[in-house]
């Protein structure tokens, strides 16, 4: 195994979920940052690894089917406690939600370990986790100067780990948070005002994420000016459960990444990122037509093209 090159390595949160919406209720689901990342990167590219940490109570249904993907486990550490859990809520309209419960468990002690052969992946994904778990995965990934480093984060870590968040934001590539969080780490209400803000404090570029309504793209390549670029989403009539389709897009968008674009990671540029957004958007938009990732497993190439072009002529103008 330590032969095998990665193109991708996914770390964050692997979890067991309980999800109640207005219409049905689902418990002992997949869940977690990363596993939502990692399997939707590898409709792309595999193998991706995957690094995390379980219990003894997760379900092997679901370790079985992240490797029938080919999501590698090798770096998904075993624990003797309990797994991660996070039991939540949707409202009528489906964008606000309440947390009922999250035990920590396996993640109160956790530190990360990146094997060898992971962590010499070009690209680089530090899914929604703590800013100390992004740092230390970062510390034992050695890409060097040619890997691309990818990353999300919550309003949690911007409340708590405000500081620690801020060592991550220059050492990153990419950097993905959705528009509350943008205004709050900005400090701004204005989204293209906080944009700009987020690329000067280190990233070459940010994503902001606007759920149902897309998505916008600030890159700094180049000079003074920081490029911008906007993209609805895929209108849906209706949604299953948006649980993970932020962390669906930022797998996606690796997976993308490294199977179209160019060879050299640190070549990534604006308009390479484009066609990322669009493609890490139809399949989140795939993400919520059902409980947890149910609708990504069953996601073929052909339903991909389809509503890539589906898109496209919808946005043509």
């Amino acid at each position: 195994m330590s032969n095998i090159s990665y193109p991708i390595v996914i770390g964050g949160t692997v979890a067991i979920d309980h999800v109640k919406t207005p219409e049905s209720e689902a418990s002992n689901l997949l869940g977690g940052s990363a596993s939502y990342a990692a399997l939707a990167a590898s409709f792309f590219v595999r193998p991706v690894s995957l690094v995390g940490i379980i219990g003894h109570d997760f379900p092997q249904e679901h370790l079985d089917m992240l490797e029938s993907k080919g999501v590698a486990l090798d770096a998904l550490e075993r624990s003797e406690n309990e797994s991660f859990t996070w039991s939540g809520e949707y409202h009528d309209n489906m964008n606000e939600r309440t947390t009922h419960k999250v035990g920590l468990n396996v993640l109160e002690s956790w530190k990360v370990m990146v094997p060898k052969a992971s962590a010499q992946a070009p690209i680089v994904v530090l899914a929604n986790m703590s800013p100390d778990n992004q740092l230390e995965m970062l510390e034992q990934c050695d890409g060097g100067d040619g890997r691309f480093v990818i990353a999300d984060t919550m309003d949690l870590w911007i409340e708590i780990a405000n500081e620690r968040l801020h060592e991550v934001l220059p050492r990153l590539d990419l950097f993905a948070l959705n528009e509350g969080e943008a205004r709050e780490l900005a400090g701004t209400s204005n989204l293209v005002r906080a944009g700009q803000m987020l690329v000067a404090k280190g990233p070459r570029h940010v994503v902001i994420k606007l759920g149902e309504f897309g998505a916008m793209l600030f890159s700094n390549d180049v000079g003074p000016k920081v490029e911008l670029f906007r993209t609805p989403a895929w209108p849906l009539d209706s949604v299953a459960d948006p649980t993970g389709a932020g962390d669906s897009f930022l797998g996606a968008m690796a997976g993308y990444l490294a199977a179209n674009a160019d060879p050299n990671p640190m070549a990534y540029d604006h308009a390479a990122l484009r066609q990322a957004i669009i493609h890490g958007s139809m399949v989140a938009s795939f993400t919520c037509e059902a409980f947890s990732t149910r609708r990504l497993e069953s996601l073929s190439k052909e339903d991909l093209h389809q509503r890539i072009e589906a898109f496209r002529q919808t946005t043509l103008w």
